[in-house]
């Protein structure tokens, strides 16, 4: 007869379902609204342009919000409560753009929109690494996979929405998913908040935070200064994880502006496009969940980003060169390396790196600085190339990630660290 597992694994084992739930609801929520977004501003009586400036403002309100709401939620050691307030708040206003019509009331409702929406995904990151890493019975990639596969549900199940009841059951049903993730943030485990270390007798209380020239050294356990935002910012390897999340993974925008686009006017068909790109997110949700852990426990992460780098090269060499269906296969079955890959190794590089009381504020900068500044920032610059230069822009998403190469090769977590598994 097998022995009972330690207490401990039977309580990560019991949280299992609510990381899964939580990150499920989540992305299922963003899954309803992405596609229709543009289309529904324009049925509420936006332009071209104006539609433009929604969305571009509310890009911008999410790159300030975001950090600022992580630095609040270590401060006041309430990630879960930040988390569910924030998807309560995006749940009433999705309700509240019901009503919306004209550009200065659904700007105002999308930039509120934005705030809520800033730090959600990264705060359900800090979350779900902390437990992996505290108790180790289930690996991050199986419940972020499984807010992968919610979100490509949704998707199709926004579309038969559409169909069936109009644009505005879109804002019904992801408002009623943001309250869901409200309630699945009640339901996961808090992080237990480390004891601060008292300073000896006669020393004062050493208020800075050390560079570490030797990526993988983790930031030490001290109490942290009061710009945590700059003492992360000050440590190589951190710096290092936000670049290459910022080539690598920035290196998406032309695909994601532009694929589309190319992909019809070579000729290929609704139903061919549609399985490209669905193809892509499988892909994602398979590294994530099937063989993403075995291969960074093999490779470490240093060869797991420079993998994906690699990847990279290839996948926009692909895209630059040929639209024949089977090599697009190819690059899009790439698109489980080029993102989820290196996103599994930067969780774990970062899960090492920073204390729990600060995981909050790191997740919201990487999501910040290391995936929507640089994508929002390489996404303007890609209509530029485009206009330009047509499908040999994809070169310089090649060129990115090449430049990635020699970077990943210093993305080394200490040794023994097994966090995100």
């Amino acid at each position: 007869m097998r022995a009972p597992p330690p207490a401990g694994r039977r309580r990560a084992l019991g949280s299992f379902p609510a990381f899964v739930f939580l990150q499920g609801s989540l992305y299922a929520a963003y899954g309803m609204v992405s596609p229709f977004l543009p289309s529904l501003l324009g049925e509420r009586g936006l332009t071209a342009s104006e539609i433009g400036i929604v969305l571009a403002a509310g890009t911008l309100a999410r790159l300030v919000a975001g950090p600022l709401a992580g630095r609040a939620a270590d401060r006041l050691d309430a990630t879960r409560a930040v988390l569910g307030c924030g998807a309560a708040s995006a749940g009433f206003l999705a309700f509240a753009t019901l009503f919306g019509h004209g550009f200065p009331s659904l700007l105002a409702l999308g930039l509120a929109q934005a705030v809520a929406l800033a730090a959600l995904a990264p705060l359900a990151d800090a979350l779900t690494l902390a437990a992996v890493t505290r108790e180790g019975a289930f690996a991050y990639g199986w419940v972020r996979g499984a807010g992968s596969a919610a979100f490509i549900l949704a998707t199709l199940v926004s579309g038969q929405c559409v169909a069936w009841a109009g644009l505005g059951s879109i804002l019904v049903t992801s408002g009623l998913l943001f309250l869901l993730t409200a309630l699945a943030a009640s339901r996961v485990p808090a992080a237990p908040r480390p004891e601060r270390p008292a300073p000896r007798a006669g020393e004062a209380q050493d208020r800075t935070l050390p560079e570490h020239d030797l990526p993988g050294h983790d930031l030490p356990e001290q109490d942290l200064p009061e710009h945590d935002l700059r003492a992360l910012l000050a440590a190589p390897l951190f710096r290092r994880v936000l670049l290459v999340a910022a080539l690598v993974i920035g290196s998406h925008a032309v695909h994601e502006a532009f694929a589309v686009i190319r992909w019809r006017a070579a000729g290929l068909g609704p139903g061919t496009i549609s399985l490209l790109w669905s193809l892509a997110v499988l892909s994602e949700v398979a590294v994530f969940v099937l063989f993403g852990s075995g291969l960074l426990a093999r490779l470490g992460t240093a060869g797991a980003a420079m993998l994906a780098a690699g990847c990279g090269v290839l996948r926009w060499a692909i895209m630059a060169s040929t639209v024949a269906v089977p090599l697009l296969a190819l690059a899009q079955a790439l698109h489980g390396f080029t993102f989820a890959l290196l996103h599994l190794a930067n969780m774990r590089l970062i899960a090492g790196l920073v204390p729990e009381r600060a995981a909050a504020t790191a997740q919201t900068l990487y999501a910040t600085l290391g995936l929507g500044l640089a994508n929002t920032v390489l996404t303007g610059l890609a209509g530029w190339l485009y206009g330009r230069f047509g499908a040999d822009t994809f070169w310089s998403m090649a060129a990115l990630c090449a430049c990635a190469l020699p970077l990943a090769a210093g993305l080394r977590a200490r040794a023994g660290h097994t966090g995100s598994r």
